[in-house]
């Protein structure tokens, strides 16, 4: 399964959604979405941009944990 972290990074940094969306153009929909983990695909440009404003790698964004 693959875990989700979007929302832990964004509470730590202290950031809005409205910050991001303003700061990379990412959509506020797609941010929302991914803030309480409801998107089920994401382009990869969109994580690139994620990665490069946060400030942090692929995996810090999303693990994989193996399901029981």
């Amino acid at each position: 399964m693959i875990q989700n972290n979007f929302s832990v990074i964004i509470a730590k940094k202290r950031l809005k959604i409205s910050t991001i969306h303003r700061a990379t153009g990412i959509s506020r929909t797609t941010l929302t979405k991914l803030y309480y983990d409801d998107i089920h695909m994401i382009n990869l440009e969109v994580i690139d941009k994620l990665c490069k404003f946060l400030d942090c790698k692929l995996e810090d964004i999303f693990t994989y944990q193996e399901e029981d």
